[in-house]
């Protein structure tokens, strides 16, 4: 099984919303919790693509199963945000395709940073971005979850495998 990894088409909304949805409720967040929130999904094209960052998905047989987000935060920093894997396709590698891709399309855009979030009870997102070198920089409580804060300085030209 092969994962293609190509950019966000306009016709991809409701299935990345929805894919969105199901991996949330995967690791018990839910709207309103002060953590969950989905209204940038309507608006990739604004705040993903128009301003120099880039969405991927992820197809197996022409169906997105993955799908992330790269987001400007200034000239040297992108957000990778919005890192999910259908829960039917978790543990085979394509949640670490998907990082190592926006990494690399990081590097391309120029960025010499990239940051991101997860909630403490994400324990698979956790151990990815440790595998792949990115540190915690802060960890702070909203609502009954912790959110944890992790960063990645980015060299052109090493491999970002690792």
């Amino acid at each position: 099984m092969k994962l293609k990894i190509r950019r966000y088409r306009w016709s991809d909304l409701d299935t990345v919303l929805t894919l969105h949805q199901i991996c949330l409720a995967q690791v018990g967040l839910v709207p309103g919790d002060g953590v969950y929130y989905d209204d940038d999904f309507p608006h990739i094209q604004e705040i993903y693509l128009a301003c120099g960052g880039d969405f991927l998905v992820g197809e197996i047989d022409s169906r997105v199963m993955a799908m992330g987000g790269l987001k400007p935060v200034d000239t040297c920093t992108a957000e990778i945000c919005r890192l999910r894997v259908h829960p039917d396709f978790q543990r085979r590698g394509f949640g670490e395709a998907m990082l190592v891709t926006l990494q690399q399309r990081a590097v391309e855009l120029g960025f010499e940073r990239v940051r991101g979030d997860t909630t403490l009870n994400q324990e698979a997102a956790l151990a990815l971005y440790a595998r792949h070198g990115w540190r915690e920089l802060s960890r702070h409580k909203v609502g009954r979850l912790v959110v944890v804060n992790v960063e990645k300085l980015l060299t052109p030209g090493v491999p970002l495998d690792r």
